[in-house]
């Protein structure tokens, strides 16, 4: 496998250095990527960079995850148009921790084998480096009119936007820099990969490298494009916010959700970004999709990998499920077996009652639905419904309108689901 021939293939390359794909012909190249530890989880805006290490790996040669302990205190400003917020040292422990056991699902990080994977931390040889050592070993190799030059800087201070740049900020390119060299010395790292926002900040790197150590010390750059929608917005947000990796900020069922809504030609590029499924493989799925696009058999089969991988098969059987409970047939055995978090995702958008438990357990369904809760206007409605095999609790038909609410009828002893006809629930919160 010719891992630059694969990123292409794959339209998972954007801009590399010269030199780059002889240097994967010569020798097994150890590269890395950066990740900002800003939060506990990943979300679906790093795969791209994680699957670039994926197929990295894959193609025999070494990946190193780097985890922004130190640089994360301080923030990149590669296509933001504010400062961030600044993490303190707890914060950061936590969530370089959570990333961690994320990214092992992704690259195999054990075994006896040249190419193994390996997490690195830039907070282990940051934290004793002084600032005045810093500026004397460092600061000194860069100009301030190179770093002024960076397309990240000038957005920032040409007036584009109002709130300027900060010192901390400005020196995030020495930095990112620095850990570049410092895993070329340690490591024999000479690529850096990253999304097309960070171009500026890689060959700052690479020129730090050429500068302090000699111009025979080659080191190399490559790029993905910037993921977006077909309508150019950023990939990976939606109305609530981003889509995450943890399954207590993102439910499986909501993350599969998400595939299965992307668009036909999205579906297309997804696929061959964000799965490890073969050209072979995608060009036939792409074809069949075409033929008959509204079974979506892009959009399913994109869903069933990127949940597989991310969380797992027995949690990617719940999100279809889940599915099916909104858009197929499904039972009462299917609601018991979703947990909490999955059930309210699926009912995010339904109309929803909290009721005291007394109101609730020991109730006729007929002034529970149509007085307590007034999912039908009249009692003389929902009998009507019922007698007509309309209404359902838990997706079993109601018997009769009369009929007494137990606890035995409580999802998880606190949810109750009414479903009138064949597209209208509402979701009673028993409190």
């Amino acid at each position: 496998m010719n891992f630059v021939e694969e990123l292409k293939w794959r339209g998972m390359l954007h801009q590399m250095t010269p030199g780059t794909d002889e240097l994967f012909e010569k020798e097994q190249v150890t590269a890395y990527v950066g990740i900002d530890p800003t939060a506990d989880s990943l979300h679906i805006g790093h795969l791209c960079g994680v699957m670039m290490l994926r197929h990295l790996q894959q193609a025999g040669h070494k990946p190193l995850a780097l985890i922004g302990g130190a640089t994360g205190m301080i923030g990149d400003p590669s296509g933001k148009s504010a400062e961030r917020n600044l993490l303190n040292e707890e914060t950061l422990r936590h969530n370089v921790a959570c990333i961690k056991e994320q990214l092992a699902r992704f690259l195999d990080f054990d075994g006896e084998a040249s190419n193994a994977a390996e997490l690195v931390n830039n907070y282990d040889w940051m934290k004793n480096f002084s600032f005045l050592d810093f500026a004397r070993e460092i600061g000194k190799c860069i100009t301030v009119n190179y770093m002024m030059a960076k397309d990240s800087v000038k957005r920032r201070l040409n007036g584009e936007y109002s709130e300027g740049m900060s010192f901390t900020e400005f020196t995030y390119q020495l930095l990112q820099g620095y850990d570049f060299l410092h895993l070329y010395q340690t490591k024999n790292c000479k690529l850096q990969m990253g999304g097309s926002d960070q171009w500026g900040n890689i060959t700052t790197g690479t020129e730090l490298i050429r500068r302090k150590l000699g111009s025979e010390n080659e080191t190399y750059a490559l790029t993905c494009p910037l993921i977006t929608k077909s309508d150019g917005r950023k990939f990976g947000k939606t109305e609530q916010g981003n889509i995450w990796l943890d399954r207590n900020r993102t439910t499986p069922y909501t993350f599969y959700q998400f595939w299965l809504n992307v668009a036909d030609d999205e579906a297309e590029r997804y696929i061959k970004i964000f799965t490890g499924l073969s050209k072979e493989e995608i060009d036939t799925l792409i074809e069949e999709h075409r033929q008959d696009p509204g079974q979506r058999l892009l959009q399913k089969r994109l869903g069933k990998e990127v949940t597989i991988m991310v969380h797992g098969e027995a949690d990617y059987e719940m999100a279809i499920e889940a599915t099916n409970i909104l858009f197929g047939k499904a039972t009462k055995e299917s609601l018991l077996r979703l947990d909490e978090s999955t059930l309210l995702a699926v009912f995010d958008g339904v109309e929803k009652f909290e009721v005291a438990r007394d109101q609730v357990v020991g109730a006729k369904a007929a002034d529970l639905l149509a007085e307590t809760t007034k999912c039908f206007p009249s009692k003389g409605e929902m009998r009507k419904m019922t007698q007509g095999g309309g209404v359902s609790l838990n997706k079993e038909k109601l018997a009769a309108f009369d009929r007494v609410i137990t606890e035995a009828d409580l999802l998880g002893g606190k949810y109750l689901l009414a479903q009138k006809g064949k597209k209208n629930y509402y979701l009673i919160i028993v409190q």
